[in-house]
């Protein structure tokens, strides 16, 4: 800039300020005066008048804050805010995003809290501040291009607006374009992110101009020699070929001119870095880059842009593979073009680029703009007749209809990464899972063996459910325990395949061992009661009768045998009558004994050697939600096809419903001495209407140890009862009966009962 007027407002009284008022100014002298509030209001002329004494207001509150700060180059510190703010005028951007960039490190070097500027300046700003404070605290710690490309689409995903990111890439802007000031060493460490990070994020928004500028700011820093000498090279180009590229515009204007057709054309050159890059890829030398210098057209309309490429390749031949239509296939950041490469007088190849007014704003604002857009055109024609992009005119309509940046962005996003979100280990690598995505599914994709053994997290330092949905930025830490296993009801939250199917595949595995447990328990009772105390060992003769049976049973081995037996996919008693039959034709004889004691029990009202169940069985074993028995009930077990073993209390209707189908299927069960959990069952109870009822009753269970697990009521209301249905969890039917007389004596209960109708 060009203009050195000072702040009239600036309060800063530090050493190097004084030299701002000097006849001849030192060069940091004079970047604090390009960066002086009174520059910057020359570019606010879009404002409204309140809107500029809102951002005047944050230029005083930001100028005390900084109060004796200087930056590296000497100069005070409040000119980087302003330079930034400048910037972000430069997009139009509207009075909030100027006020947050003025007070962007407010929150962080000054100690301001977040409290006081939503008290100063209300809360749109503050939440401004306080994103660009988060993403300050990011740090980039390797250079893996994969790690980049996941950091840059996490500080996008992190910004929950736009003005964010744009307030954040004009601040690296700043900062790089003041860089020489800054130590060597810090040199490569910030260019190298400039060119890894932020470069490519104001490419993947649209930001050209700001893309170039950091390209080339970071070339400049990373690889100076190089610079110089590619920077010495293009200008000895740029004089040799100047006549040629002016005749060939002149030829071009002429042409146009002749075709009746208004349009505006203006010289282009590629960047440094850009040169640099094509010859380090693909091994050119200078000479051999004929791409340096480019022409641009900007058309009237859309048709004209083709109108013209016509005329172009009516005047010059086309180079063949050189033609891009981004006009009809837009790129994902809104870029619309036509792009051509044309052989000029001696040979030398011309880029053009073919757009209109509209599509250039896009081409160097990208995102801004909207905000260029509205600035430019605030009682204009509809978008539509002007705009080549559906991108932007998506983008503009959203910002007509409820100016919210937040919604705005969000609608960015959705072409920038429809269903990511971006989380870090506490290692800072950065891993990327689906929306939606749980604790869990980061554990399963960190590794299985994580997965498997996860008890707990922490998300930021906090404890946190493993059902948490995860959010950009998130920082996660997995607890795990040697004997923790999957729980099945993970497969209700996670979203990830690999999860899920990590989970499915451990609970089938134990499943497995689990019903072959049972299964070997049953086969065994079931011989008993054909007099064979236990099932034979598979050696010496016993291992031709065990093949025998593994023929007539179809399985490949005992162990998937048992399994069968378990998961009711075989029943016991047929398998043990057919062991029975092989060992009789084999010469053993049967235990008498046992056989007259163990049928006799069969007929009795308990069986005696019954399977013992102390709820420690897993998936091999579920209770009946019909009748949901606890330990102290009595109970019977039947072996549901493929469903394992069903506990049911004996005197369930559905049980015996069952029983008179299917009675072979039922087995003896009875309950452990010492049981090793709670038990849910269901309990109802009907209470008078009024204000604490339900404390009451939650209090009651609580005074007998019973945890209540769900609740459910009735849906009619205005009614002077309602019965109130109870899941509870207990150890037996003494605490249950405990739970249901502490209700009974509560004030309001009705009546409390268990849901099968039992007292």
């Amino acid at each position: 800039m060009s203009t050195t007027l000072n702040s009239p407002t600036s309060k800063t009284p530090v050493s190097g300020a004084g030299r701002l008022a000097t006849t001849t100014p030192s060069p940091a002298a004079a970047n604090a005066a390009a960066a002086s509030f009174a520059g910057l209001t020359a570019k606010l002329d879009y404002l409204p008048a309140t809107d500029l004494d809102q951002v005047r207001m944050a230029y005083r509150f930001a100028d005390q804050a900084h109060l004796g700060q200087i930056r590296n180059s000497g100069e005070p510190y409040i000119t980087h805010p302003i330079a930034v703010a400048a910037q972000c005028a430069e997009w139009k951007l509207d009075a909030q995003a100027l006020m947050a960039a003025l007070l962007h490190d407010a929150m962080e070097d000054c100690g301001v809290t977040k409290i006081e500027l939503i008290e100063r300046f209300g809360s749109p700003v503050a939440e401004l501040v306080d994103g660009l404070t988060k993403l300050d605290k990011l740090h980039f710690n390797t250079r893996e291009e994969n790690q980049a490309e996941s950091f840059r689409k996490m500080l996008l995903a992190m910004a929950r607006d736009v003005r964010v990111i744009l307030i954040k890439l004009a601040d690296r802007t700043h900062n790089m374009r003041t860089l020489s000031e800054a130590p060597r060493e810090k040199w490569v460490r910030i260019a190298s992110e400039t060119l890894d990070i932020y470069a490519p994020i104001a490419h993947r928004l649209g930001l050209n101009q700001t893309y170039r500028e950091l390209q080339n700011l970071a070339f400049r820093h990373l690889r100076p020699w190089r610079y110089a000498i590619l920077s010495k090279a293009v200008a000895k180009a740029r004089s040799r070929r100047r006549d040629l590229i002016q005749k060939v515009q002149r030829e071009v204007e002429a042409t146009f001119a002749n075709n009746g057709m208004k349009v505006k054309i203006s010289g282009r050159e590629k960047t440094l870095y850009s040169i640099y890059k094509k010859m380090d890829e693909k091994h050119l030398s200078f000479a051999q880059v004929t791409d340096i210098y480019g022409l641009r057209v900007l058309a009237p309309s859309v048709i004209d842009c083709y109108t013209a490429l016509g005329l172009l390749h009516q005047l010059f031949k086309p180079v063949p593979g050189r033609f891009k239509d981004h006009i009809a296939i837009g790129k994902v950041n809104g870029y619309q073009s036509l792009h051509t490469t044309l052989v000029g007088p001696a040979g030398i190849n011309v880029e053009f680029q073919i757009r209109t007014e509209a599509m250039n704003v896009v081409a160097e604002s990208g995102v801004a703009a909207h905000w260029l857009y509205k600035a430019n055109n605030p009682n204009g024609a509809s978008p539509s007749d002007r705009m080549g992009s559906k991108w932007l005119q998506s983008l503009l309509d959203i910002q007509d209809e409820n100016r919210d940046a937040a919604e705005f962005w969000d609608h960015v996003k959705v072409d920038l990464f429809p269903d990511a979100v971006y989380v870090v280990t506490p290692k800072s690598q950065i891993m990327a899972l689906p929306r939606g995505a749980t604790v869990v599914d980061f554990a399963y994709a960190i590794h299985s063996n994580v997965g498997d053994k996860t008890q707990g997290a922490r998300i930021n330092g906090e404890q946190a459910p493993l059902r948490t949905e995860l959010k950009n930025g998130d920082v996660i830490e997995i607890v795990t325990a040697n004997d923790a296993t999957p729980n099945p009801a993970w497969l209700g939250f996670v979203r990830t395949a690999r999860a899920r199917s990590k989970i499915r595949h451990h609970l089938k595995t134990l499943a497995l061992a689990d019903s072959e447990n049972l299964g070997e328990k049953m086969l065994a009772q079931a011989l008993r009661a054909e007099g064979i105390d236990k099932a034979p060992d598979e050696i010496g003769k016993n291992k031709a009768i065990w093949e025998k049976l593994l023929r007539f049973s179809g399985n490949r081995n005992r162990a998937e045998l048992f399994a069968d037996i378990g998961m009711g996919k075989r029943i016991a008693s047929i398998v043990a009558k057919r062991l029975r039959a092989l060992l009789t034709d084999s010469g053993a004889t049967l235990d008498a004994v046992l056989l007259t004691r163990e049928r006799y029990a069969m007929n009795e009202t308990e069986a005696q050697g019954g399977i013992m169940l102390d709820g420690s069985e897993n998936a091999s074993v579920s209770y009946a939600h019909c009748c949901r028995p606890v330990p102290g009930d009595g109970i019977v077990g039947y072996l549901g096809r493929g469903e394992g073993l069903i506990v049911h209390a004996d005197d369930c209707a559905v049980a015996r419903k069952l029983k008179h189908k299917d009675s072979e299927r039922f087995i003896g069960v009875e309950w452990s001495d010492e049981p090793v959990r709670t038990f849910e069952t269901e309990i109802r109870v009907t209470v008078i209407n009024g204000k604490g009822v339900l404390a009451r009753v939650a209090a009651a269970l609580a005074a007998a140890e019973a945890d209540i697990t769900h609740i459910d009521m009735d849906d009619e209301g205005g009614q002077d009862a309602t019965v109130l249905g109870f899941l509870i969890a207990v150890r037996d039917r003494n605490q249950l009966e405990t739970a249901l007389r502490n209700l009974r004596k509560t004030a309001s209960v009705l009546k409390a009962q268990r849901a099968n109708g039992t007292e």
